[in-house]
C-alpha cells in the first residue's frame, strides 16, 4: 500500500467522520461488552474456585503452568495469525463471485491440518515443554505433575484453533454474539469440573505422580472438555449463515499471501513467547504460588480491557479492514483515533480505581478457603502496581489491528522485538534484587512498562506510515481522563484514610472495595462529564439503554 503524504496541523482541527460511524460501533461493541463481561466474570469465578479448593502452592502453580502451555503453543502455531490477519483477508474475499466460500474452505482446510499436526507433536513433547517453562531449582512447581497435566490439557490446542477459525468467519460476516458468549459455557464447564474435584476424596499424589489419579484426570479432562464445548457451540450459528464446510486442498495466490503474513505474525508470537518463558521461569524460581498469583493478577488486569477493549476491537476490525482494502486512509485513521479515545476515556479512570483498591480486590476475592491473607494481598498489590499499563496495553492491541488491516505484519513483529529486549533484562533484574515474595509484583510492573514502550513506538510508526493521526485530540482526551482518574483516586484515598476501617480480612476488604471503588468511579466519570468529553457519550447512552430495558 502506498504511503500518503502527511497532512499539516490544520487537519487536527478538522472534524472527523465520527458522528455517522460512532453509533453503530458503540452498539456493536456495547452488545459484545455485556457478553464479554459475563465471560470475564465466569472466567474469573473459576479461578477463584480453584484458589478456594486448593491451597496456593505446588498444585496450583503446576496446574497454572500446564494450563498455560496450550495457549502458548496454539499462539505459536496459528493463534496470532488467526486473531490478526484472517478477518481482514476474509473480508476482502467477500468480493469474490461466490462470496468468499471457496477461499474460506481452503483456509479452514489448511488451518485445521496445521493445528492437528501441531497438537500431536505438542502432546508428544510435553516433557520438553515442562523443562522449558519451569525453573525447578526451588521446587515451587512439580515437573512430574506439570507434565501429567500437560498430556491432558495440550489437546486443547486443536479446539482453540477451531474456535478461532470459526470466530473469524462469523466476525467477517459481522456476527459477534456467539463468539462472545461461547467462552461463558467453557467457564461453566470448568467450574463444574472444579466442584467435582472438590468432592472427590483425597489429594493429587505428588510423590509419585500417577496418571490414573482420579483428581488429576478430573482436572485435566474436565478443563479440556470446556474448550471442546466452546468450539462446538459455534457450529449451528455458522450453518445459519449458509456456509457449508468442504475439504478444499491446494493453495491459491491469496493463501500464499496469507502464508507470508502468517510467517511475520508467527515471528511476533515467537518473540513474545520468549518473554513469557522468561516470566514463567522467574516466577517459578521465586516464592511459592508466584505463577498462580501472576496468572490471576493478569486476569484481573485484563478484565476491564476484555469488557471494553476486546469488544471495541472485535467490532472495529472489519471496518478498518474494509477501509484499508478500499485504500480509504482517512476513514482508517478516524477509526484508529476513535478507538484510542474511547479506550482512554473508559480505561484510564478504571486504572486509577484499580490502583487505589488493588490490595482490597485481592483480599476480597481470594482470601477464602485454602488461600492465605498474605498471598491474597500480594495478588492485589500486583494488580495495583501494574494498573497504569491498562491503556498502553489497549493501544498496543488497537495499533496492531491497524497494521494487520493494512496487511503489514512485519512492523508489529519489529515492535515486539523492541518490547522483548526491554522486558527480559528487567525481569531478571527483578529476580535478582527483589525479595522472592515480591517478585510477582515486580513482574507485573515490568509488563506494564513494556506496554508503554510498545504504545509509544507503535504510535510513532503509524504516524510515519499514515501521516496525521489526530494525535492532539487523542492526547487531550488521555490527559483529561488521567486528571479525572487522579481526582477520583485522591478522593477515594481520603475516604479510606478517614472513614473506613483497616483491611484485616474479607469483610473489611469488601467494604473498602465497594466504597472506594464506587467513590473513585463516580468522581472520575463525574469529572469527565464536567469537562464534557464527547467520547463519554457512547458509554453513557449504552448504559441508559440497558437500564431502560429493565
Amino acid at each position: 500500500m502506498s504511503t500518503p503524504p502527511r497532512t499539516d496541523s490544520v487537519a487536527d482541527a478538522a472534524p472527523e467522520r465520527v458522528d455517522v460511524a460512532q453509533p453503530s460501533l458503540a452498539k456493536a461493541s456495547g452488545s459484545m461488552a455485556i457478553a464479554t463481561l459475563v465471560s470475564r466474570i465466569t472466567g474469573f469465578l473459576w479461578k477463584m474456585v480453584l484458589a478456594w479448593v486448593m491451597a496456593i502452592g505446588v498444585i496450583t502453580d503446576s496446574f497454572t503452568v500446564a494450563n498455560t502451555m496450550p495457549n502458548i503453543i496454539f499462539e505459536l502455531l496459528l493463534g496470532g495469525v488467526l486473531a490478526s490477519v484472517v478477518v481482514p483477508l476474509l473480508v476482502r474475499s467477500q468480493k469474490d463471485p461466490d462470496g468468499g466460500a471457496e477461499y474460506t474452505n481452503r483456509l479452514l482446510t489448511v488451518g485445521l491440518t496445521a493445528l492437528a499436526i501441531g497438537t500431536v507433536i505438542a502432546v508428544a513433547a510435553a516433557p520438553l515443554f515442562t523443562w522449558l517453562y519451569i525453573d525447578d531449582s526451588s521446587g515451587e512447581a512439580n515437573p512430574a505433575l506439570v507434565t501429567a497435566l500437560a498430556y491432558l490439557l495440550l489437546p486443547e490446542i486443536l479446539f482453540y484453533g477451531l474456535f478461532a477459525l470459526l470466530s473469524a468467519i462469523l466476525q467477517a460476516k459481522n456476527i459477534f454474539g456467539p463468539t462472545a458468549w461461547a467462552p461463558v459455557v467453557n467457564n461453566l464447564v470448568i467450574i463444574a469440573t472444579l466442584l467435582v474435584y472438590a468432592v472427590l476424596p483425597g489429594e493429587i499424589s505428588l510423590d509419585p505422580v500417577r496418571m490414573g489419579d482420579a483428581k488429576l484426570l478430573t482436572l485435566g479432562i474436565g478443563v479440556t472438555l470446556g474448550i471442546i464445548v466452546q468450539s462446538a457451540i459455534l457450529l449451528p450459528f455458522l450453518r445459519k449463515t449458509g456456509f457449508k464446510f468442504k475439504w478444499t486442498w491446494g493453495l491459491d495466490s491469496r493463501l500464499k499471501e496469507f502464508g507470508g503474513l502468517g510467517l511475520w505474525v508467527l515471528g511476533y508470537v515467537a518473540i513474545s513467547q520468549v518473554g513469557m518463558v522468561v516470566t514463567q521461569r522467574v516466577l517459578t524460581g521465586a516464592a511459592e504460588g508466584g505463577a498462580f498469583i501472576y496468572s490471576n493478577a493478569w486476569l484481573l488486569f485484563q478484565l476491564p480491557y476484555g469488557i471494553i477493549g476486546v469488544s471495541l476491537l472485535t467490532a472495529i476490525l472489519p471496518r478498518m479492514s474494509k477501509s484499508a482494502a478500499d485504500n480509504d486512509i482517512a476513514k482508517l485513521v478516524d477509526d484508529l483515533s476513535l478507538g484510542s479515545r474511547l479506550s482512554a476515556v473508559m480505561l484510564v479512570p478504571i486504572s486509577a480505581v484499580l490502583t487505589g483498591v488493588g490490595s482490597a480486590v485481592g483480599i476480597a476475592l481470594f482470601k477464602a478457603g485454602a488461600t492465605s491473607f498474605d498471598n491474597a494481598e500480594r495478588l492485589g498489590l500486583a494488580l495495583a502496581f501494574s494498573a497504569f499499563g491498562l491503556l498502553p496495553y489497549a493501544l498496543v492491541m488497537l495499533q496492531l489491528r491497524v497494521f494487520y488491516a493494512m496487511k503489514d505484519a512485519r512492523t508489529p513483529t519489529l515492535i515486539m522485538v523492541v518490547m522483548t529486549v526491554v522486558k527480559i533484562p528487567l525481569m531478571y533484574l527483578s529476580a535478582a534484587v527483589v525479595e522472592p515474595d515480591q517478585v510477582v509484583i515486580s513482574v507485573m510492573l515490568v509488563n506494564s512498562l513494556t506496554f508503554v514502550v510498545g504504545a509509544v513506538l507503535g504510535q510513532m510508526w503509524l504516524w510515519v506510515r499514515l501521516g496525521n493521526l489526530h494525535s492532539k485530540r487523542v492526547v487531550r482526551v488521555i490527559l483529561i481522563s488521567a486528571l479525572a482518574g487522579l481526582v477520583g483516586l485522591g478522593v477515594s484515598w481520603l475516604v479510606r484514610a478517614f472513614a473506613l476501617p483497616e483491611v484485616v480480612g474479607m469483610a473489611t476488604a469488601w467494604l473498602a472495595l465497594v466504597v472506594q471503588g464506587l467513590v473513585a468511579s463516580l468522581v472520575a466519570f463525574g469529572v469527565l462529564a464536567l469537562f464534557k468529553v464527547p467520547e463519554l457519550t457512547p458509554a453513557t447512552s449504552r448504559i441508559t439503554r440497558l437500564v431502560r430495558r429493565r
